[in-house]
């Protein structure tokens, strides 16, 4: 196994973390769209939208995770959404998305965050073992509910 080591991304590493985020939406049914995802991605950046963690493997990108700012009314504090998590297939299982989730947990906690929360597909046991391994809690107090704005 190789050296992996996980940083906060900067803007420099876009043209790595593009192929990372494109497989990710295409683990999730999404069509395959690079331009779509620089795009994106780089929006993120330029308006300092999301919080971006990087991994390597012995010098070469094999995962990322995202966060999103958000607040708490109740808490009156800040809070973060772990909205994207993915490791490269060639990656997985070898502590790459724990060092990714531990990057972002540390991070959320140094700006006094009270929570960082995440979400995952119902059918994804691989993922939520993972999760409650690294001592996530499944909220068992609130449902979520969406409404679509958009096709």
């Amino acid at each position: 196994m190789g050296s992996i080591t996980v940083r906060q991304a900067i803007l420099s590493d876009l043209e790595a973390l593009v192929p990372l985020f494109d497989a990710y939406r295409q683990f999730y049914g999404r069509a395959s769209d690079v331009r779509a995802a620089r795009a994106f991605l780089l929006a993120r950046f330029d308006h300092g939208e999301s919080i971006l963690f990087i991994a390597f493997e012995d010098g070469m990108p094999v995962g990322f995770t995202q966060l999103y700012p958000g607040f708490s009314s109740i808490s009156l504090a800040r809070t973060f959404i772990l909205n994207d998590l993915y490791v490269d297939e060639h990656a997985r299982r070898k502590g790459v998305a724990a060092k990714l989730m531990s990057a972002a947990v540390d991070f959320a906690r140094a700006l006094g965050a009270v929570r960082v929360s995440l979400s995952t597909a119902t059918t994804n046991e691989t993922a939520q073992t993972l999760y409650q391994s690294a001592g996530w809690k499944r909220d068992e107090q609130f449902l979520v509910y969406h409404i679509k704005l958009s096709t």
